[in-house]
């Protein structure tokens, strides 16, 4: 049986700021992020599965990438934790603002290589993260590869 690829897609709006940068992304502003998740395997071949010819069931693959990622940071902002915008998640807090907080620079590079752990840990054995690509622009997109990152 081939290998087939799916993939879903997913919308969520998130800001973020960029501790340190010279450009205009230093300040606190949002994004209308498109995530594409694309998964690669063989579709089930047993004709008494109510999954038969299905690589994953689309219902499935939303199921992990909405609690993974887009009921975490739909509506949300984002902030490294090791930089001085932790005083102000912590104000945001406590005027009951969702933050998250990472130990990483919330670009979409690093955004995209957070999903992918995220994702990768709640697939079934024989099911693999083959790309993902995050938009934070029309023009603008980060792109993971499993291929890339072996």
């Amino acid at each position: 049986m081939s290998n087939i690829r799916i993939t879903k897609q997913f919308n969520f709006e998130t800001g973020h700021a960029l501790y340190g940068y010279d450009g205009k992304c230093k300040n606190v502003h949002g994004h209308s992020y498109k995530l594409s998740v694309t998964v690669i395997g063989k579709p089930i071949t047993d004709r008494s599965n109510v999954k038969f010819g299905m690589v994953i069931d689309f219902s499935d693959l939303k199921k992990i990438v909405k609690e993974e990622i887009v009921d975490q940071f739909d509506h949300a902002t984002v902030f490294n934790q090791t930089t001085p915008h932790i005083e102000l998640a912590q104000e945001l807090k406590e005027r009951g603002h969702h933050v998250i907080l990472v130990d990483y620079q919330p670009t979409s590079e690093n955004m995209v290589v957070d999903f992918s752990q995220r994702i990768i840990r709640r697939l079934p054995q024989n099911i693999e993260l083959f790309s993902l690509k995050l938009q934070e622009t029309e023009s603008s997109f980060a792109e993971w590869f499993a291929s890339d990152n072996q």
